[in-house]
C-alpha cells in the first residue's frame, strides 16, 4: 500500500488518538481510502494486512516496521480486529520470536507483554460476501490486560518457554496455550531460524510467532463494549 497524500502527526496522548478512533468509526475500508489517497482492492485476498496498514496512516501510527507499539509516543499498539458474526474471525498476530531469546527472558520483558501493555482494538466487518471497500469500522477501544488476563498470558509465555528451553520446540504448536498461541510466521517452508536444542547449542527451525486465540479476543471486547 502506498497512499498519496500524507498520514496525519502522531497523536500526543491517549485522549487525540480516541478523538481520531471516533472520527472513523462506521465509515467504510473504502472512505478510507480515499483519505489516505490508495487503492482498496476488492478483497484481501492477495492484500493481507491492508486493513491494518490503512489504519495505521489514517491515525497517524508512528513505528512502522519496527518491534515497538505502533503509536511509538504514547505507547499504544494498533490491532485491527477482523469481526464476523460479531466475533472475531482469526487469531491476531502479536509479534515475531525470537526462539535464542526466550530461555533468558521472563514474560514481563518480553515483547509480547511490551506489546500488550496498552492496545487499541479497532473492529472492522470481515464478512467474506462483503467487498473489502464496503466493510466499515466499528468503535475502538482501548485495553490494558486485567490482573487474570495478565495471569493467563504468563502462565501460556511459561509454558511455551520451558518447551523451548529444554529444545522440544517441534512440540510448540498452535494446539498450546489457553490465550496465547504460537504459529508458523514465514512466506514458505525455506525459511529457517535458530532454536535451543537443550544442550547448550541450537537446531534450525521454522520461524514462528505469537498470536492470541479469538476467544480470548472475543472476550476483551465484549467486556469493554
Amino acid at each position: 500500500m502506498k497512499p498519496k497524500n500524507p498520514k496525519p502527526a502522531p497523536p500526543v496522548d491517549e485522549a487525540e488518538l480516541l478523538a481520531r478512533v471516533r472520527a472513523i468509526a462506521a465509515r467504510t475500508v473504502g472512505e478510507l481510502g480515499e483519505v489516505a489517497g490508495t487503492h482498496v482492492p476488492p478483497s484481501t485476498h492477495r492484500a493481507k494486512g491492508f486493513v491494518g496498514q490503512l489504519m495505521e496512516h489514517v491515525l497517524g501510527a508512528s513505528a512502522g516496521s519496527r518491534d515497538d507499539p505502533d503509536f511509538l509516543e504514547i505507547g499504544v499498539e494498533l490491532k485491527t480486529l477482523p469481526i464476523v458474526g460479531g466475533k472475531p474471525k482469526e487469531s491476531t498476530f502479536v509479534t515475531t520470536i525470537n526462539l535464542l531469546d526466550v530461555p533468558d527472558t521472563d514474560f514481563e520483558d518480553s515483547s509480547v507483554a511490551r506489546k500488550l501493555a496498552r492496545v487499541l482494538w479497532l473492529p472492522v466487518q470481515a464478512d467474506r460476501d462483503l467487498p473489502l471497500p464496503e466493510r466499515r469500522v466499528g468503535s475502538g477501544v482501548l485495553w490494558s490486560p486485567s490482573e487474570a488476563q495478565a495471569k493467563v498470558l504468563r502462565a501460556d509465555w511459561d509454558h511455551i518457554a520451558d518447551l523451548v528451553v529444554a529444545g522440544e520446540v517441534d512440540r510448540v504448536t498452535g494446539h498450546l496455550g489457553e490465550a496465547l498461541q504460537v504459529r508458523p510466521k514465514a512466506a514458505d517452508g525455506s525459511v529457517r531460524m535458530r532454536a535451543p536444542d537443550g544442550d547448550g547449542g541450537f537446531r534450525w527451525t521454522g520461524p514462528r510467532g505469537f498470536y492470541l486465540r479469538p476467544s480470548f479476543t472475543h472476550q476483551i471486547i465484549a467486556g469493554l463494549a
